[in-house]
């Protein structure tokens, strides 16, 4: 009798949160996603105490100066640039790869991963050694776009594979053609994937420091290391920082308007078919010609200069020791940050997929703005704030973490995000109408059923965190060198041959993750 009043009871629970009524956001997400996006937010209050230390008239004569104007200019027009190029590179590559007969289809997914191994700055010297008159904004466009495709092609090939083809092919059979039922079928679907791979280009360019250093070309960042390093006075730099994090705020809000309303997922993965691999036939050189291009360009090119470079250098030389301990100490250090980014990250991306109210938004929002602030300044604000109130801190491997998360908690956040959504929701409604605890139904059905999409983040955050460089500079421990630190010193000191073995080490790390990501698309 009991049993039966109580199914009585969850039946109607089930069936109104199956329909869509909104529920409140429980505490075992609401408390880590607080905490990861006040972290986010701490570089952020630095700037704000260091801009308004001569006051509101002083900032704003900075601002209004016609070199910031120039700095929002060229900053916005190369990141305009490099999204619009990795949109198309990133959705035709993911088309090819997993909707098309394109012959070998595997090992060119694996291709289009794979720059993600190559750190821009390592990229950009590569392009300005063999062509110095690239230097500027072609060559800043063209480093920074071989290097952040992947950021859309991996989402997007994700969005691709879980798609269900019902639709498209109920298009087709009305009488739409190929061409059409993509852009009116598919594209829809596709475009929380893109606008969240576009949203991290852009962030990524906005916040890049070592390639557009190299490449000689004047924006945000370049400007903040300058002024930083010109004068003791911090003002102008946080005042530049401040704009920086406006232009990130605006597009973030810009992004979450392209998500609309609709949600993408299907009952199950058991319910849909595979997809019918479209057929390329004289389209199919083309489609190699394309996909060759796009590799040579973004792999081939950067690893033929560093063997290059390899070569002429003499390998007696090199020290094994150093380049032994670099290496171990940037995978613990990647590894730690990957594993603390992506614990953090899973919370907001849960609210952010499934509750859609302000302080979710808000919590979304927060994350991404922190992540603009350029490393170099948000070395800058952990080092204030651990002097000023964690002195134990300072200059210890936790706040190196620290900075990592802030950094490079939107491209976890992002993949928790695109994965949460894949999966029904139904699932978790259903699982909490039998009494499962909030924390259960995340452990028992949201985190299995999103766990490939965040494992893919976890291994792209490893990436990323392993190439970074101005804040590992800063906040790395006394004795402590990565690969990526100890390449910035030997090419400083004009010792190409030198860093080269660190070079050819942070590639050779970070293409295992890379290679797995893109067996996985």
């Amino acid at each position: 009798m009991t049993t039966d009043s109580s199914r009585s009871v969850r039946r109607p629970a089930a069936a109104s949160l199956a329909a869509g009524g909104r529920r409140r956001p429980a505490l075992v997400l609401l408390l880590p996603a607080t905490a990861a996006a006040l972290l986010a937010l701490l570089p952020l209050g630095y700037l704000g105490v260091r801009a308004m230390e001569h006051g509101w008239g002083y900032a704003w004569d900075l601002i209004a100066e016609a070199r910031t104007l120039e700095l929002l200019g060229r900053s916005l027009g190369l990141t305009a640039i490099v999204v619009t190029a990795c949109l198309v590179l990133g959705v035709s590559l993911a088309w090819l790869t997993v909707r098309t007969t394109l012959p070998g289809r595997r090992i060119w997914a694996v291709l289009a991963t794979l720059p993600l191994a190559v750190p821009s700055y390592v990229a950009a010297f590569t392009w300005i050694s063999a062509a110095p008159s690239l230097a500027g904004l072609p060559g800043a466009a063209i480093t920074l776009t071989f290097a952040c495709f992947p950021y859309v092609f991996l989402p997007v090939a994700a969005a691709l594979r879980g798609i269900d083809p019902a639709q498209e092919e109920a298009a087709r059979s009305l009488g739409s053609g190929a061409l059409r039922t993509f852009w009116r079928v598919t594209v829809p679907q596709l475009r929380p994937a893109a606008a969240g791979g576009a949203i991290l280009v852009a962030l990524y360019v906005l916040s890049d420091f070592g390639s557009v250093s190299i490449t000689r070309y004047d924006t945000f960042t370049r400007a903040i290391h300058s002024s930083y390093q010109a004068s003791f006075d911090r003002t102008p730099a946080a005042v530049l920082g401040c704009v920086l994090v406006a232009m990130t705020v605006l597009l973030v809000l810009a992004e979450n308007r392209t998500r609309g309303r609709a949600g993408h997922s299907r009952t199950g993965r058991g319910s849909a078919r595979p997809p019918a691999d479209l057929r390329l036939g004289r389209w199919t050189a083309p489609a190699l010609a394309w996909c060759g291009a796009v590799a040579a360009a973004a792999v081939g090119f950067p690893l033929a200069t560093l063997g290059y470079w390899l070569t002429i250098g003499n390998s007696a030389d090199w020290d094994l020791e150093r380049l032994w301990s670099a290496t171990l100490a940037t995978v613990t250090v990647a590894a730690a940050g990957a594993a603390v980014t992506t614990l953090l990250a899973l919370p907001v991306g849960v609210l952010s997929a499934r509750h859609r109210g302000r302080f979710a938004r808000l919590l979304e929002q927060s994350v991404y703005a922190g992540h603009a602030v350029p490393g170099i300044t948000v070395g800058l604000a952990l080092v204030f704030f651990s002097v000023r109130y964690a002195y134990p801190l300072y200059q210890e491997t936790p706040l190196l973490i620290a900075a990592y998360v802030v950094l490079f908690l939107p491209v976890a956040v992002a993949s928790a995000r695109a994965a949460v959504l894949q999966s029904p929701p139904v699932l978790e409604d259903v699982a909490r109408s039998l009494g499962r605890s909030p924390l259960r139904v995340l452990r028992e059905v949201t985190v299995p059923l999103a766990a490939p999409g965040i494992g893919a983040g976890a291994a792209l955050t490893f990436v990323v965190i392993m190439k970074e460089l101005p804040a590992t500079l800063l906040l790395r421990p006394t004795g402590t060198d990565t690969l990526a630190t100890r390449l910035w010193t030997e090419t400083g000191a004009g010792a190409f041959a030198g860093a080269a073995p660190y070079a050819a080490g942070i590639v050779l790390l970070a293409a295992v993750p890379s290679y797995l990501l893109g067996r996985r698309s």
